[in-house]
């Protein structure tokens, strides 16, 4: 008994409880949640930090209150390798279930369970930030309040709310990057274009960006619907005017400046989409899922991605593409993409 509290009194003196917590940086004493919590101001509709943990790992859980979506919204943040020197911020968006099914990020499908990526960038002199949550949102201002889905202001969260308290609680340099897939890579252009000179340098991992013609909406349609939304509380009927003012497809001459990475596969299977690859851990079911589903998904995207394409060299926009000959609609290579856009984001952001 007497052993045990010693060694509690010399944590609680250390500032740590393990490897559960943050590392603090050298010189101080003060772990970085609470330094995030001191140092934290809230953003001009009065968005704030709820509260900072040290979760596994190197991995920070906030909460955050949004104004905009009258809620408080989970966000998972990998400190910059010096938390104590200024440093960019990456933004990564998850896909069709936000991330999560139950709220957790710990039991879904994310960049932290799916990736590498707390190890990939435990190195580099950057904040990695991923919000949890937006399940079938598009990470989209929805124009009504939706009976399932709720008050949908992703935009406005990734625009005004988040940035500025990221940037005060982690010592942000203002130079941002953004990069999702799936669902989020149109999300990625949008958010981009509703707030230019925000955010430096966009990625976009098998996606499809345009999203106003015909074979567009019925993608969006079918993504919300599968969560259980109403497509018309997004962009309104069909033939409202919102569906080709939200299409970055349609405002690609906007992002000249912005440094766009855009991958994909063909659907066909790769390297990856094996017994052994990542994600599937010698299970047949989640193979042919892998190789069905995921096939048909990223032969679709990669048609888009083609599209996307021919437009920006029509305008003469720079962006790099990678097309990968083969790769279906999963992790592995979205790992991959990560790690081959990285350089892009870097560049622009300075690093």
């Amino acid at each position: 008994m007497i052993r045990a509290s010693v060694l509690l009194l010399i944590a609680l003196l250390l500032g740590t409880s393990g490897s559960a917590r943050a590392d603090p940086p050298a010189g101080t004493t003060t772990p970085i949640a609470a330094r995030a919590m001191a140092a934290a101001t809230p953003a001009s509709d009065g968005a704030h930090l709820v509260a900072a943990s040290p979760g596994p790992g190197r991995v920070l859980d906030l909460t955050v209150h949004s104004p905009a979506m009258a809620r408080t919204v989970p966000v998972e943040v990998l400190p910059a390798q010096d938390s104590s020197r200024p440093a960019p911020t990456l933004y990564l968006l998850n896909g069709v279930d936000g991330g999560t099914d139950t709220g957790l990020w710990s039991d879904g499908s994310n960049w932290l369970t799916k990736t590498d990526v707390e190890r990939f960038f435990a190195d580099k002199q950057v904040t990695v930030v991923i919000p949890i949550g937006g399940a079938g949102s598009f990470y989209a201002d929805w124009q009504a309040d939706d009976p399932v889905l709720g008050r949908q202001r992703w935009t406005t969260f990734l625009t005004q709310e988040l940035p500025p308290i990221i940037d005060s609680a982690f010592g942000g340099t203002g130079a941002n990057a953004l990069a999702g897939l799936s669902m989020a890579s149109s999300a990625v252009f949008r958010v981009a274009l509703s707030a230019p000179g925000l955010y430096r340098a966009i990625g976009s991992y098998s996606g499809c960006v345009r999203t106003s013609d015909t074979a567009g909406r019925l993608m969006v349609n079918a993504i919300v619907a599968s969560r259980r939304g109403n497509p018309s509380n997004l962009w309104g009927p069909p033939e409202s005017p919102a569906w080709a003012a939200n299409d970055p497809f349609l405002r690609a001459d906007e992002l000249r400046g912005t440094a766009i990475y855009v991958s994909t596969g063909t659907g066909e299977p790769g390297p990856l989409d094996t017994l052994t690859g990542p994600g599937v851990n010698g299970s047949p079911v989640k193979l042919v899922d892998q190789l069905v589903v995921g096939g048909i998904l990223d032969a679709i995207t990669g048609a888009c991605t083609r599209q996307l394409r021919d437009r920006l060299q029509q305008l003469d926009i720079p962006a790099v593409f990678d097309l990968r000959p083969t790769g279906t609609h999963s992790w592995g290579y979205w790992q991959q993409d990560l790690h081959n856009s990285w350089p892009t984001f870097a560049a622009a952001l300075g690093e």
